[in-house]
C-alpha cells in the first residue's frame, strides 16, 4: 500500500500530498531506478561502497533549484572520489543535460525520475499533484544506511546547506 502524507509539503503555502514513507537517519536507503542524462539506468547500488549525498529538486529550470545544484556542485570539488554527489529531479534527461551544459555543472551527476516517479514514491518525495520531487537531501553512507535526511516544508524554500555539509564532513572526515 502506498503511503500519502496530506500537506506534508507546501506550494506558496497551499498544502500537498507526498507520496512515500518519510526517510530518516538510521534508515536502509532503498535502491532505486533513475536515467542519466544519456538515458542510461542508475541506481543506488551503482555507488555501493562510496559516501552518496542525494540532493533532490522539483526543477532545474526554477531559481532555487538551480541555486541548490549549483551550490552542491562547488561543494563537491572540497570532497574525493568516494563522495557522489547526486541530484534528482522530474526533469526529463534531455533538459538536465541542457541545463548541466548551460550552467557549467560537471562535478554532480544529475538523474531523472521522470519515467516512473521511482525515486520519489521510495524516498518520500513525489508531490502527487504536480508529479515533481520535494526538495530534499539525503546523505547516504557506504553502507547504504541514511545518516542525514531533510524535507524541506515549502517548495519555494532552500535547504539547510551547513547541516547537509556537515553531515557529509563527519562521514568522510573532511
Amino acid at each position: 500500500m502506498t503511503t500519502e502524507r496530506i500537506g506534508g509539503v507546501t506550494f506558496k503555502g497551499q498544502p500537498l500530498t507526498v507520496i512515500g514513507p518519510q526517510l530518516r537517519p538510521g534508515d536502509r536507503a532503498p535502491n532505486f531506478r533513475l536515467l542519466d542524462n544519456d538515458l542510461n539506468e542508475v541506481t543506488l547500488a551503482d555507488s555501493a561502497g562510496k559516501v552518496r549525498l542525494i540532493s533532490v529538486v522539483p526543477s532545474l529550470d526554477t531559481s532555487i533549484c538551480d541555486l541548490q545544484t549549483r551550490r552542491f556542485n562547488e561543494e563537491a570539488a572540497n570532497f574525493g572520489p568516494d563522495v557522489v554527489v547526486l541530484t534528482v529531479s522530474a526533469d526529463l534527461p534531455f533538459a538536465q543535460k541542457r541545463w548541466c551544459g548551460a550552467a557549467g555543472v560537471e562535478r554532480v551527476q544529475t538523474l531523472s525520475d521522470h519515467r516512473d516517479m521511482n525515486f520519489g514514491d521510495t524516498y518520500g518525495t513525489h508531490i502527487k499533484e504536480l508529479r515533481l520531487e520535494q526538495r530534499a537531501v539525503f546523505i547516504v553512507d557506504r553502507e547504504g544506511i541514511i545518516r542525514y535526511a531533510e524535507y524541506v516544508p515549502e517548495v519555494a524554500r532552500h535547504p539547510n546547506y551547513d547541516a547537509a555539509l556537515a553531515a557529509l564532513k563527519e562521514l568522510v572526515g573532511n
